[in-house]
């Protein structure tokens, strides 16, 4: 009878609109004012999603995306299993929201003991969805209209719409390559910042600059000397720093990671950001971290509550095993964080010597998972488009995984509009793969190599 009833009255009230001019199908009723936030405007274009819908249709090797396909170590997923099987049936509900009190417990320990200072679990760490809602809390919490935010050149490239997002006016300043003497092959400690541009970067807008070492695409790690540069600006300007070290276990050939928030007057200034994903090779699981002054970390909290709120209670505790081993095995030869860069840099040098068999040179990373490779040999297999608006070499790796099957990722991807065209003859691969994949890479580009030199 109810159902009978609510469907009459559904009709008779359909019926009243009708008989009165108005349209029964609300479909038709189409809105006319504006409903993008301005905020959004100029961020729409993302190359993540072009590209890996490019990998995905025709690529045979995907050396694009910034993710292994080798598993993480046995003991991270032994802790997985562990949570998620066990008798502690709360691991499947919500934890603290600002991070599960293991992992900032853990992460305070070893953070505490890599900065020479005692951290407070509770204030002076917040786990975030991974470094990527990291970045976005620091940007909403900090930036506002009228403040510029000093961004280095190359960048990973959501630092610039996270910046105009929260209303703030990006400030770039590019890594400078110098070449290299002796005919030697070009490694990213060859691109460096002019001290005198970077001060003239500063002033009295400036609010903050993002640092990002070893730096994802060119793979470069600052040294000490540079960033006490940037630290001593920092300090005169009164400037925050977003420091994003996500791959600071990646480096190669006896480099350091010197944490800039380690460096006189940094730490009160200072927002370091880290990733379970890199670290332990599980990018999926999407934990991340900041670590920090309580005076900072607070606003974090506040952006962290009224968005994400929460991050995945099993994946936070397994983390929170896996940095619980590191420490107890720290700077020992079966600690991960001293198993995996070996395991990395064998698998860059390996892809170094094959680009450079075949005439793309590449830029020798001092870390991360990329390497960045020059293409200029290559152009004559895609030509260039007189007073096309599209870098060249976005249109060269697009040739490249459609006619090639091999994807990787333009330079200019990570480059402000206006510096885009100044170094558009360089790719960006991801050599954190197997062996196998970088193999079937090789294979490709032996080929092409063959193809270009017969007759």
């Amino acid at each position: 009878m109810l159902r009978r009833a609510g469907q009459s009255l559904h009709h008779f009230l359909l019926g009243r609109k009708s008989s009165a001019g108005y349209s029964s199908y609300s479909s038709e009723a189409k809105m006319s004012r504006p409903v993008q936030a301005r905020r959004l405007e100029g961020t729409d274009k993302n190359i993540w999603v072009e590209f890996v819908k490019l990998a995905a249709t025709y690529s045979k090797v995907n050396l694009g995306q910034g993710f292994p396909d080798f598993p993480p170590p046995d003991f991270l997923k032994e802790a997985f299993v562990r949570a998620l099987s066990g008798e502690n049936h709360m691991l499947h509900q919500y934890t603290r929201a600002f991070g599960h009190p293991p992992l900032v417990n853990i992460l305070a320990q070893f953070f505490g003991k890599l900065l020479g200072r005692d951290l407070d679990p509770m204030t002076n760490v917040m786990v975030t969805v991974g470094a990527y809602q990291a970045l976005f809390c620091c940007f909403q919490a900090f930036i506002e209209e009228g403040d510029e935010v000093i961004i280095i050149e190359p960048f990973f490239d959501c630092y610039e719409p996270m910046t105009k997002m929260a209303g703030g006016t990006p400030v770039f300043v590019p890594l400078r390559p110098k070449a290299p003497k002796d005919g030697k092959l070009m490694s990213s400690a060859d691109w460096q910042l002019d001290p005198a541009e970077l001060a003239s970067k500063f002033s009295e807008r400036t609010k903050a600059i993002v640092l990002n070492s070893p730096n994802n695409p060119l793979g470069k790690v600052f040294s000490r000397g540079e960033l006490e540069l940037i630290a001593d600006l920092c300090v005169k300007h009164d400037v925050l720093c977003i420091s994003d070290e996500v791959y600071e276990w990646l480096v190669y050939d006896g480099k350091e990671h010197i944490r800039i928030a380690s460096l006189q007057g940094m730490w009160d200034r200072t927002v370091i950001i880290g990733s379970a994903g890199k670290t332990f090779s599980a990018t999926g699981w999407k934990v991340g971290w900041t670590v920090g002054p309580n005076r900072l970390l607070q606003h974090l909290r506040n952006v962290h509550q009224n968005s994400v709120y929460h991050c995945a209670t099993i994946a936070q505790e397994a983390v929170a095993q896996g940095f619980q081993r590191e420490l107890e095995l720290y700077g020992k030869a079966d600690s991960y964080f001293v198993q995996l860069p070996k395991e990395l840099q064998q698998k860059r040098d390996w892809l170094v010597q094959s680009l450079d068999a075949v005439g793309m040179k590449p830029i020798v990373p001092e870390g991360t998972y990329f390497l960045v490779a020059d293409i200029s040999k290559f152009k004559s297999d895609v030509p260039d488009v007189p007073d096309s608006d599209e870098p060249y070499d976005s249109r060269f790796a697009k040739w490249m995984v459609k006619n090639k099957g091999l994807a990787a990722i333009p330079l200019s991807a990570f480059y402000s509009g206006a510096h885009k065209n100044n170094y558009n003859h360089f790719i960006r691969f991801c050599f954190a793969k197997e062996e196998a994949t970088l193999k079937a890479a090789n294979d490709i580009l032996q080929k092409w190599k063959r193809e270009k030199t017969s007759p």
